[in-house]
């Protein structure tokens, strides 16, 4: 019998930590990069920047036994197991009968700075919807409610409010009882009278050894890497003599994306040396399939290591709307798009999976799996679903944000259309962070604050701020309110108008979120001297708050007060003074002055940057210039192309700083 419980999985996890409150101005979204590809609307889907969305840069690498609470599904033939508070992730799925782990399960749940609010870990099924960039939900619960379908098969239903987009998604997961693959439905739905660009992709973390061979249907593929600046054509599977389906032949990482043709059934695998995997189909509307690799290299053995520790690799195979990643797909007005994925194991010919006729290859496949889930009986499940795609939860297991329940209420206030249907339930989640933009909502003012510190979340959408505008037009508004206007102005490329709202903030309070968000205007203006004046001012009215000093101690850095900055650091209390970003801009600020001893110090002490960005070259070129210096002085020799050809020779960057991504540093 099928069945649905919660329960819990104890694995080592680096806590979350406090989210950072400070408005991410500065950390630019990714826009679709579509050089070197003939289709798509290289426009459709910008956004100036992350928000309403707060970071989550507040965890640490030290990990302690924890009691996650998931939910599991359950037949005779597959267990299937969700984490609720990060993402509703599909985190494990057996095949009971053989005891098999279909998925690459991560010893260990650890974040590093990967994803569009910095905190992301590898393992499972992720759910992307919304932006590029990964979930802004990847390290954030989730609702979860219980219901059944007319069959009486219990489903978990998975659903949040996507404040980017302002529109919800459902993931309603199921297994029936006698059923060889889990079920997991889909759907998306534009609230607007307008077109809505969307993004979804299902990334499926599988484990990567030697012998495991991933299989599509497709002849063709883009290929995407770092180093690269072009969206490359490629055949499948030889690329340049090599096979890319094998990913341990390769140094780089390297996405593909594979050009599944229409009359094809989009679906992909991957197969160990018996034969034996993973694999994910669906309907039509998920087209699009992707493989991606770290690579061997040092730095992607590097990453590997810092997702997961020792001697665990993976690789991911993907499912999504568009044909790759770097685009967004366009929804019409009030459109629904809805499809079927399923996941199961596959047992094909192992000879003839790994041999060398890749038609045979994707044939046996296609065979078998047409035995395990014909087309016909494929479409019918999915229509099926649309009988009981609206049904009201049985019960909710588990509570997301309330920032659902506010848009619903806002659409009732102003006589809008619901933006979701009865399926999905949004009570009972308001907390104290949307309780002032209820007040605003109800009364038309929004509420004065008697503390330094804000009352409400953030906010950017439209409709709340002609509310905001009206209040603060037509009353005597409080230091937040114009706190929160400036934010949405700035947001909305209003410079002046932000400007204008901080400063009358500060007439009325001298907070540090005012004087922060100042010194983003001056650092965007160039003027890097008023910026860290306003970031000393906001550092010292609140000493603690590790994001703030980061903030502080850069942007001192960046004005080339040198001195000054490590005067300030030698007065720092321990948690703000040991922390690997610090040591970052300490080394930087030590090179620029001269101190050689004391960036050995730093390196040999071996500090971590615990969200380290992929990509990010910062630390390696700090390294090579700190050798160059050296050399430098000591052999009176300038520092220029040379030198520093030599220092990368002499002195190569130890593995435990090396997460370089692209050839040219030393991944080939």
């Amino acid at each position: 019998m099928s069945e649905l419980r919660i329960d819990t999985w104890r694995m080592p996890v680096a806590p979350l930590g406090s989210e950072n409150p400070l408005p991410p101005f500065d950390v630019p979204a990714l826009q679709p990069v579509l050089s070197g590809k003939p289709e798509g609307d290289t426009e459709a889907g910008y956004i100036p920047d992350y928000l309403p969305y707060t970071m989550q840069d507040g965890y640490t690498r030290e990990r302690a036994m924890t009691d996650v609470k998931v939910a599991v599904l359950e037949n005779d033939t597959l267990r299937a197991t969700f984490l609720l508070d990060y993402g509703g992730r599909l985190w494990s799925l057996v095949h009971k009968p053989s005891g098999r782990e279909l998925l690459y399960v991560n010893p260990m749940l650890q974040n590093a700075n990967l994803a569009m609010r910095n905190a992301w870990f590898s393992g499972g099924v992720e759910w992307n919807m919304g932006v590029i960039a990964h979930t802004p939900f990847n390290a954030a619960p989730l609702f979860a409610a219980r219901l059944h379908t007319p069959d009486g098969t219990p489903v978990l239903r998975l659903y949040e409010f996507e404040r980017i987009r302002q529109a919800a998604y459902q993931i309603d997961a199921y297994l029936p009882d006698a059923s060889e693959m889990l079920y997991v439905r889909v759907r998306l739905v534009n609230p607007f009278e307008r077109p809505l660009p969307m993004y979804w992709w299902s990334n499926i973390a599988v484990p990567e050894a030697e012998d495991v061979r991933v299989l599509v249907p497709a002849e063709s593929s883009y290929r995407y890497a770092l180093s690269v600046a072009d969206l490359q054509i490629v055949n499948v599977p030889l690329v340049d003599g090599e096979d890319i389906t094998y990913t341990t032949r390769f140094k780089r990482a390297a996405d593909y994306f594979f050009l599944i043709p229409e009359e094809r059934r989009p679906w992909i695998t991957a197969l160990d040396r018996s034969g034996k995997g993973l694999i994910q189909v669906s309907t039509g509307r998920l087209r699009g399939r992707k493989l991606f690799l770290w690579g061997t290299g040092q730095g992607g053995r590097r990453w590997q290591e810092w997702l997961s520790g020792p001697d665990h690799r993976y690789l991911e195979i993907q499912a999504g709307l568009a044909p790759t990643q770097l685009e967004y797909a366009v929804m019409p007005p009030h459109a629904e798009w809805s499809w079927l994925e399923a996941y199961g194991l596959m047992q094909a010919d192992a000879n003839t999976a790994h041999g060398a006729d890749w038609a045979k290859a994707q044939s046996d496949i296609e065979q078998r799996l047409d035995s395990m889930a014909p087309q016909t009986a494929f479409d019918a499940e999915f229509a099926r679903g649309e009988a009981w795609k609206d049904t009201p939860p049985d019960d909710i297991l588990h509570r997301g944000s309330g920032w659902g329940a506010l848009e619903a209420l806002r659409r009732e206030n102003v006589g809008e259309s619901p933006f979701v249907g009865p399926g999905l339930d949004f009570s009972g989640a308001l907390s104290k962070e949307q309780q002032p933009w209820v007040e605003l909502l109800h009364t038309g003012r929004f509420p004065h604050t008697d503390i330094d510190t804000p009352a409400a979340g953030t906010l950017v959408q439209d409709d709340w701020r002609r509310l905001l505008e009206n209040f603060v037009r037509e009353n005597s508004a409080g230091w937040e309110a114009w706190l929160h206007l400036g934010t949405m102005r700035l947001h909305d490329g209003d410079a002046a108008g932000a400007r204008e709202a901080w400063e009358q903030s500060l007439m009325l309070r001298r907070t540090p979120w005012a004087l922060r968000n100042m010194a983003v205007l001056m650092r965007r203006e160039g003027n890097q001297n008023a910026a860290a004046d306003y970031l000393l001012e906001a550092h010292r009215l609140s000493p603690d708050l590790r994001p703030l000093w980061l903030e502080t101690a850069r942007a001192l850095v960046s004005a080339e007060r040198y001195h000054e900055f490590l005067d300030l650091l030698d007065t720092q209390p321990d948690a703000l003074r040991h922390h690997g970003r610090v040591y970052l801009v300490e080394v930087e600020a030590a090179l620029a002055v001269g101190d050689l001893e004391r960036v050995g110090r730093l390196f040999d002490q071996g500090f971590e940057i615990v969200d380290y960005r992929e990509g990010d070259e910062i630390l390696t070129d700090l390294w090579f210039r700190y050798h160059a210096q050296r050399i430098s002085r000591d052999e009176h020799l300038p520092v220029d192309e040379a030198l520093m050809q030599r220092a990368r020779r002499e002195h190569p960057l130890p593995s435990v700083f090396d997460f370089r991504m692209k050839p040219e540093s030393g991944i080939s």
